[in-house]
């Protein structure tokens, strides 16, 4: 505690470099502390730089004053619930916080044995793979297995219409770059994964969005919103949308495309959660071929997210120009994780354990959902597959006063609103139904709601 107060203070500019820091007696009658704890704070300190002692005198700040942050001077409850919120607090939890507002699945439940058997046989290999960059277009097995698993989905591509990237978000930011200029309009599902916005936002491009349904985007309003903003991209989910966890329908896929050619729109098909599918769903890719259509992937959700490797698959006249633009913004690529998805992909082990996987996910969806229906927190559908849950709150109870409710008592919860452009989805909250097992997650959103509906 003593050390967070000074670092504190300092974050804050409250005590500058050189400012003489209280005297130990001081602080610790202020703190209500032991005069020995805070000397031992002081001497941390010290060795880490932060401060120094001139003997006789006192502590000071040192000069190497850490750049204001406006992080650390205001508490985490207060920050904005915006397209960064769920990322902020799921990213800097602790260990022992619990997480049914992130985007990703237990360690415990990812392939680790199979990661385990790709290490030991990656540290065996050749010195290039360990060492040297890999090809700007990626390493050519892994593109080659990419494109089969591609195929299953109906897609057709060849190879040399795949580039490997560092991840699906680095997929997205490449084709920003290479079809953007800012001021472009880009349309967007409402709701949406909420790092569409912020890398949207980066790139300091317009949002429109658009309200999606159990079977995908609301055609007609889809149409109103291209005639009325002529948006240069459509970002989306096709298989299990993020956060809906909703499903393309054939219908919808074949009527988004017939307005993509009417209003010469390039859409980006983010299909980083195919893996959780028991049965494949439409994807545009597949019926459009790779013409307008962009189709990008990752291996974050389903075997790692430490082992950074995703993919972009687009016309071969465009992957050209993203190679150049990866050169220039990453160099070579990320050879040594490429090597790795590759030696998991390929183990036979892979196929069984997604078997497993998604079982366990069924599971742990009807059993989430069950609870979530006691405490009046009910599906806006029930998916088909995946770990994403949307849920709408009991009426008049806003999921961003339970966020913050709930985040006091160290559980990390999706609102609602930083999924929806419009700031539409007040009341509702998204769950990640394998992080959403723990019994005290139920308890601690049973007082936050009840809390909620106090200050109604």
């Amino acid at each position: 505690m003593v050390m967070a107060t000074i670092r504190q203070r300092i974050a804050g500019r409250s005590l500058t470099p050189g400012s003489k820091l209280p005297s130990i007696r001081g602080l610790a009658g202020t703190l209500k502390v032991s005069a020995s704890t805070v000397v031992e704070a002081y001497e941390r300190l010290v060795a880490e730089g932060t401060i120094f002692s001139r003997p006789g005198s006192g502590f000071y700040v040192a000069s190497q004053a850490a750049p204001l942050s406006l992080a650390d001077i205001g508490p985490k409850l207060d920050r904005a619930v915006d397209p960064f919120w769920v990322s902020r607090q799921s990213l800097e939890a602790g260990d022992g916080d619990l997480k049914p507002g992130c985007g990703w699945l237990p360690p415990s439940w990812l392939p680790e044995d199979g990661i385990r058997r790709a290490l030991r046989k990656l540290s065996r290999a050749a010195g290039p793979a360990l060492a040297d960059y890999g090809s700007p277009l990626g390493l050519p097995r892994l593109r080659q297995l990419i494109t089969r698993r591609m195929a299953e989905r109906g897609i057709e591509a060849s190879p040399d219409q795949v580039m490997l990237t560092e991840s699906g978000t680095q997929a997205i930011d490449l084709l920003c770059r290479f079809l953007l200029e800012a001021g472009d309009t880009v349309l967007v599902d409402d709701p949406c994964y909420f790092n569409f916005q912020a890398l949207l936002r980066a790139h300091r491009a317009k949002i429109v969005s658009v309200p999606y349904t159990p079977s995908g985007p609301d055609v007609e309003l889809l149409g109103q919103a291209l005639a009325a903003h002529r948006p240069r991209l459509y970002i989306t989910n096709s298989a299990i949308h993020n956060p809906t966890g909703a499903t393309l329908s054939p219908v919808v896929a074949h009527r988004v495309l017939k307005l993509a050619e009417q209003f010469a729109l390039t859409i980006v098909e983010d299909d980083i959660f195919a893996d959780f599918e028991h049965t494949p769903a439409p994807r545009l890719a597949a019926f459009d071929g790779l013409d307008r259509v962009i189709h990008i992937g990752s291996f974050s959700k389903t075997l790692s997210a430490s082992a950074r490797c995703g993919f972009v698959a687009a016309r071969r006249e465009w992957i050209d120009n993203l190679i150049d633009l990866k050169i220039a913004t990453s160099f070579g690529g990320g050879r040594l994780n490429a090597e790795l998805v590759l030696n998991v992909l390929s183990d036979g082990g892979y196929r069984k354990h997604m078997d497993g996987l998604r079982s366990r996910l069924s599971r742990a969806m009807f059993d989430v959902t069950g609870r979530l229906k006691t405490l009046g927190i009910v599906p806006w559908i029930e998916p088909q597959s995946g770990m994403l849950l949307w849920c709408r709150l009991p009426d008049g109870v806003d999921a961003a006063e339970v966020a913050r409710a709930a985040l006091a008592k160290n559980v990390v919860l999706a609102p609602g609103n930083a999924f929806s452009p419009s700031q539409s989805a007040t009341n509702y909250m998204r769950f990640n139904v394998s992080q959403t097992l723990d019994p005290r997650i139920f308890e601690v959103l049973r007082q936050a709601l009840l809390e909620a509906r106090r200050s109604c």
